[in-house]
């Protein structure tokens, strides 16, 4: 265990470098997150009776994504984990006494905090002071709060093992372009990173919500907004610790498979 600390803090670390980047980052988000919440007021303003959300858990909703987008943006995969993949370097992984779906594991965590940790708190503070109800509405009470904690530590570990997948499937594949561009718009699209979910059709919704897409950002973000009932609660927290044993196992036993069967040409 001490290993893979190891590995997550020196990742993080390197991670809190990049301050520059982080302000672009900052920077951006503000601009997006501004140009959602007034496009959403657009609609609003129309009936807002029609809305499953009201306006106000609707900007808090954006705006949480938009501090939180470094834990659960699909397109944040390691080109450098690819790269050993595809060039052979990966040997000099396989080399070392670790097992390696546990050491990348650790690294993806550690890039997603440090990225989060440079970003979120400047959104954060400054959608808090925003007027009532276009900026970041407190949680309807410490019980919500606490869940929303504890979702949200669970979507991050579903994030990051779904990306572990999508690393392992690219032993089985030639490149890893394919991989990466139908994973990356499911995610975005079923995790509610476009629109958020409860703006589906109830039957599509009803669907969506099974998917491991939805264990991911979806679950969190709502419990905070407050546009998730106790019972539903309940319900998407089972499904995120299931869809996080479904999904951490299947890496794994690809895994070790792929670890077997594994050729490096050349040398």
């Amino acid at each position: 265990m001490k290993k893979y600390l190891a590995f997550f803090k020196l990742r993080f670390a390197m991670g809190l470098q990049y301050r520059a980047a982080a302000l672009a980052g900052i920077a951006t988000q503000f601009a997006w997150g501004f140009i959602e919440i007034m496009a959403m007021h657009v609609f609003y303003t129309e009936n807002t009776n029609e809305f499953p959300m009201d306006f106000a858990a609707t900007a808090s909703y954006i705006w949480l994504q938009q501090a939180l987008l470094a834990l659960f943006a699909a397109w944040m995969m390691e080109n450098e984990i690819f790269d050993s993949i595809i060039n052979g370097n990966i040997t000099y992984e396989l080399c070392r006494p670790v097992s390696i779906y546990n050491m990348w594991f650790s690294r993806s965590l550690a890039n997603r905090l440090s990225r989060v940790v440079l970003r979120c708190f400047p959104i954060i503070v400054i959608a808090l002071f925003l007027p009532h109800p276009y900026g970041l509405s407190a949680p309807a009470g410490l019980q919500y709060f606490l869940l929303f904690l504890i979702t949200l530590a669970l979507g991050l570990a579903v994030t990051v093992s779904f990306c572990m997948l999508v690393y392992v499937l690219t032993f089985f594949t030639i490149s890893p372009q394919g991989l990466r561009i139908l994973f990356t718009c499911s995610i975005e699209l079923f995790t509610g990173e476009i629109i958020p979910l409860p703006f589906f059709p109830e039957s599509l919704q009803k669907i969506m919500e099974l998917l491991p897409f939805a264990s991911m950002q979806n679950v969190a973000l709502r419990i905070y907004s407050g546009s998730m009932d106790n019972a539903h609660i309940q319900k998407a927290i089972i499904l995120q610790l299931a869809w996080l044993v479904v999904i951490t196992l299947t890496g794994k036993i690809l895994c070790y498979l792929a670890e077997k069967k594994i050729t490096i040409q050349g040398g």
